[in-house]
């Protein structure tokens, strides 16, 4: 089981599962929402995911037809990404925001086409493209 929370800790939520794998998502959107290099997620099936604290100040932004971000409203952090299709039935959840060490999982990078040009990929990690 896992615990996380948002910058400002009005937003607490917990997974009752393992998390799956981590993709480190270099897409334009992903570097924009997260001011960042990249977008670091962790991957679970929705009903492991629940918030336990603070739902009425979590939004969410349509960045895209049939995808979705969410975040605290009152701080600003990121705290998931999902989409209508094709997998509704899984969240990917902001690995920043836990709070709950991490065990050891597969990880990748995604969209190493559309990364920054300031940042070199050299984790050793696979790159998944996906023009």
């Amino acid at each position: 089981m896992h615990h996380g929370s948002c910058l400002c800790g009005a937003v607490k939520y917990r997974i009752d599962s393992p998390i799956k794998s981590a993709t480190h998502c270099h897409c334009s959107q992903c570097r924009k929402g997260h001011g960042a290099a990249f977008a670091s997620y962790g991957n679970v099936r929705r009903e492991h995911f629940h918030f336990t604290h603070g739902l009425e100040l979590v939004t969410e932004y349509r960045s895209s037809p049939g995808v979705a971000r969410s975040f605290c409203r009152q701080c600003g952090s990121n705290l998931q990404w999902f989409a209508d299709y094709p997998h509704p039935d899984w969240v990917s959840v902001a690995l920043g925001t836990l709070d709950s060490a991490l065990d050891e999982i597969p990880q990748k990078h995604i969209y190493p086409e559309s990364k920054a040009d300031w940042y070199a990929i050299a984790d050793g990690l696979p790159q998944e493209r996906r023009s």
